[in-house]
């Protein structure tokens, strides 16, 4: 009876929010005393999988069907389906994701599942299985007790600090059943954004809103979070005026982030937008208006023009790296 674990890979190489998600399976199988068992898709070599036992992984399935380089919900479930009928798994672990949050109901439905999503704290088990999440856009915590036989959990990115540890975890094939029928969705076109640093596992974020003025001063942020080594994001209404790409939008109806340093210039604040941002570990709004809701919600604020405070604060940024 292992714990399973959805871990996903780009270009043969694990992002930093799965090596999380195995870790906190890890966590979590300790308590239970029986092993985390990862599940991986794609082409990636056996030597890059064992390495998940450096973050708890004792076992890995690898399911190498071709048709599963592009993510495919119905077929990643089948996947998921399969594994957890070989391991006799009873809790299986996702990321709060666009893959996690695509697949994960699906299991849970297909195994009569209590489904917890978007965990952020280890299940507490001396009083059962007791998961921690954020309800009503971040401004207050649920304690969810699963009772159900299996139980299915999507865990919120950047909730844990990955810790390298030591250890191999062996390499097993998952022989998958597909029919066509699996594959019916069919993905025409993958466009990838560019960049080093990807938003969602950001330890630093340097997000703009309408208080930037145009696309054409984005420049100063963009200066600021190179010299940080920051992500950057925006408010909605900069993604729907095209100032930003949409994949840079944070907030309810885009991508939630949970960064050490949040640095909003140029953002009211609204509840829409602090839904997808106030898990951030520290945030800094910069905003002209005193009025702004964000100031309610930061940790520092400065009140001022972000085009004079901001280039001052990426030239001290830049005598702080030229002294240490």
């Amino acid at each position: 009876m292992s714990v399973l674990v959805l871990v996903e890979h780009t270009n043969g190489a694990f992002r930093k929010k799965s090596l999380e998600a195995v870790q906190y399976a890890a966590n979590i199988a300790k308590q239970m005393g029986t092993t985390a068992t990862a599940v991986a898709t794609g082409n990636i070599d056996n030597a890059t999988l064992a390495t998940l036992g450096q973050y708890g992984a004792q076992k890995v399935l690898h399911t190498t069907d071709s048709r599963l380089e592009n993510f495919n919900s119905r077929a990643y479930t089948k996947v998921m389906l399969a594994a957890a009928q070989k391991e006799n798994a009873k809790v299986i672990i996702g990321l709060h994701d666009t893959v996690g949050k695509a697949v994960s109901p699906r299991i849970a439905a297909r195994l009569n599942a209590g489904l917890v999503s978007g965990a952020v704290s280890y299940p507490d088990l001396s009083k059962g299985f007791v998961v921690k999440k954020n309800v009503f856009s971040g401004k207050a915590f649920a304690y969810v007790n699963i009772t159900s036989d299996v139980k299915v959990i999507t865990l919120m990115p950047n909730t844990f600090p990955v810790v390298k540890g030591d250890g191999s975890a062996t390499v097993e094939n998952l022989d998958v059943a597909f029919e066509d029928r699996d594959f019916s969705i069919k993905v025409k076109e993958v466009t990838k954004t560019s960049g080093t640093i990807v938003l969602s596992e950001a330890e630093l974020v340097v997000s703009g809103g309408r208080g930037m003025k145009g696309p054409e001063n984005w420049h100063v942020l963009e200066d600021l979070a190179k010299e940080l080594g920051a992500a950057t994001a925006c408010s909605r209404p900069v993604a729907d005026s095209h100032w930003r790409p949409h994949n840079e939008h944070v907030g309810q109806t885009g991508g939630t982030i949970r960064p050490n340093l949040y640095i909003a210039v140029g953002i009211s604040g609204a509840i829409q937008h602090l839904a997808g941002v106030n898990g951030s570990k520290t945030i800094v709004v910069i905003n002209k208006d005193a009025e702004a809701p964000f100031f309610k919600a930061a940790d520092y604020g400065v009140l001022g023009d972000a085009m004079e405070i901001v280039p001052q604060l990426t030239a001290a940024v830049k005598r702080f790296k030229a002294n240490h």
